[in-house]
């Protein structure tokens, strides 16, 4: 639906068509309205699919493993839903095959992360194939600090979650 930029054209010099105009003003204002109250709930909703967390939360999602020459390339995001600027955030991850037994133990630095941050996190898995990882486990939080210091609340503060076809638990 468009609208005139200028409202002059709906106006008429007899005066039974007053009504028109005021008619039509209004009809445009419950259409902007209406768009208005239509664009915040998609963007509602699409903020929700993305995946926002809840306040004080950091959110550590696998999103994707790649083929990289000897290596599986591991991409993780993390959204800071937290007040806290982390200066450290050191995770231990342990790799599983697909029979469920230990391939690979890894720490990983994911810091710096600001205060209401989202950020990628790219880190190689060495000498393991990509396909024979079948889920990853957030093990621990080896280290955890911010501008007050060291904190011991960091693994509670953390879920997981991953894309489809990928596992990633807690």
């Amino acid at each position: 639906m468009t609208f005139p930029r200028d409202d002059s054209s709906w106006k008429s010099t007899k005066p039974e068509h007053g009504r028109l105009t005021k008619s039509m003003n209004g009809l445009r204002t419950t259409a902007l309205r209406f768009f208005g109250i239509r664009a915040a709930l998609v963007t509602a909703l699409l903020s929700y699919a993305v995946g926002t967390n809840a306040d004080g939360e950091v959110v550590v999602e696998l999103n994707k493993l790649e083929t990289a020459e000897d290596a599986c390339r591991a991409f993780m995001v993390l959204e800071n839903g937290s007040a806290a600027s982390f200066s450290t955030l050191k995770l231990d991850l342990v790799v599983f095959d697909p029979a469920g037994i230990v391939a690979r133990r890894i720490a990983v630095e994911t810091a710096p992360l600001p205060a209401g941050k989202t950020m990628l996190k790219v880190f190689p898995i060495d000498g393991i194939d990509c396909a024979s990882i079948s889920r990853v486990l957030l093990n621990d939080v080896l280290a955890c600090g911010d501008a007050s210091g060291p904190r011991l609340d960091c693994l509670a503060a953390l879920s997981t979650r991953a894309k489809p076809g990928l596992s990633f638990i807690k």
